[in-house]
């Protein structure tokens, strides 16, 4: 099965998504720069796609639930259908979801590789936090990843929208958490452009 161009994103909102699975057990989460506008409450910019993760242990079931989708895994620049019926690879941490009649990209489903108490970082597994102080939830239900913890994914590329998000960000974090934020990127990314707004801010 042939996947639809890299382009051809019209991702669903946090809301659809929550229409889907919002009737199973919530412990799927959104992440990137979307759980930081549910954070914010408010839109802050346009999101060319949406970002969500579930637990490595949960992915089929998940894959399941939006069997409208075919999934294809994202490794090393390469789209691979995979189906249903086949287990997810050990070595994958991503899989794009297509709506194949409309030729569209509808979510990204990240794999967390944590457990079901504690949220590991996947780009380095010594960097813990316990799963009810990584992931929040909006008024309405919809669960998403802390915003400092958003950032420091971000902080590796730094794009132009990655540091629009960080400026946006900034004012709204609370001390503890721009302090997290700013060990993390002294240990992972020493001499990073936003540990000094970070120490000020």
């Amino acid at each position: 099965m042939q996947p639809p161009p890299d382009d051809a994103w019209e991702p669903w909102s946090p809301d659809e998504l929550f229409a889907r699975l919002g009737v199973s057990k919530t412990d799927w989460y959104i992440v990137g720069g979307w759980a930081l506008d549910l954070w914010h409450g408010e839109l802050t910019r346009a999101h060319e796609d949406l970002e969500f993760s579930v637990l490595a242990c949960q992915a089929q079931r998940y894959r399941g639930a939006l069997s409208d989708l075919e999934f294809f895994t994202a490794k090393d620049g390469k789209l691979d259908h995979l189906p249903l019926v086949e287990p997810l690879p050990t070595d994958v941490w991503q899989q794009w979801g297509a709506d194949i009649g409309a030729g569209r990209w509808r979510v990204d489903m990240m794999v967390d590789r944590g457990s079901p108490d504690m949220w590991v970082y996947k780009r380095d597994p010594s960097f813990t936090l316990p799963r009810t102080k990584a992931i929040r939830a909006t008024a309405g239900g919809i669960r998403y990843l802390a915003p400092h913890i958003v950032l420091l994914f971000k902080a590796k590329h730094v794009r132009e929208k990655d540091h629009g998000d960080f400026r946006n960000a900034l004012p709204c974090l609370e001390t503890d958490e721009k302090s997290a934020l700013r060990r993390w990127l002294e240990v992972l990314h020493p001499g990073h452009v936003w540990i000094p707004e970070l120490q000020s801010g």
